[in-house]
């Protein structure tokens, strides 16, 4: 008598449909905000790379409308940086300004050269081949302000994700005079 009473029971048990939400709520919610995470994650490190961009693209605008600068007039204008990047981290963010002038078509020279760190992958002076001025952008005696921004961009979820460094620049030619000088860079 008690295995027919144990068959019932699983017999009854089986065919019981309660909890079945739950249990597939349980399931499936750990995916669900897994993925949700990974688009946060997502759209935050994309809003860091356009961010980046604007940097870069903000730096060459300010350069350029000058005829003349000084180191201090460059640090000023790098001080717009973080406030672009924000809400970011601004400690993550370097930045570089310099100038490029071509002597002929296939000689260059950096005429100055500032960065916003002594130390990280934009600090120094640029060299003519890091540069990369496009060949068809100055004819002989122009100049060019290029403005690069990099940062480095730490996921929240850094268990799972790794960091990633987003360098951006940007190329103007100054609007006001042929080469901007900078005494003191």
């Amino acid at each position: 008598m008690p295995r027919l009473s144990i068959r019932r029971l699983l017999r009854r048990l089986a065919g019981d449909e309660r909890g079945v939400s739950a249990v597939e709520f349980a399931l499936i919610a750990p995916v669900m905000i897994l993925f949700y995470a990974g688009l946060v994650d997502l759209c935050q490190g994309y809003m860091a790379l356009k961010r980046t961009s604007h940097v870069a693209a903000t730096v060459a605008d300010l350069a350029s409308q000058s005829t003349a600068l000084t180191a201090t007039d460059v640090d000023n204008i790098f001080d717009a940086g973080p406030d672009i990047m924000a809400p970011f981290n601004s400690t993550a963010l370097e930045q570089r300004i310099s100038s490029v002038t071509r002597v002929s078509s296939s000689t260059y020279k950096v005429d100055w050269s500032r960065s916003s760190k002594s130390t990280g992958a934009l600090s120094g002076d640029l060299t003519v081949a890091g540069a990369k001025v496009p060949a068809d952008l100055l004819a002989d005696g122009e100049s060019v302000i290029i403005a690069e921004a990099a940062y480095t961009y730490a996921s929240p979820f850094q268990q799972f994700l790794p960091e990633f460094r987003f360098e951006r620049r940007a190329l103007l030619e100054p609007r006001r005079t042929a080469v901007i000088t900078c005494s003191t860079c």
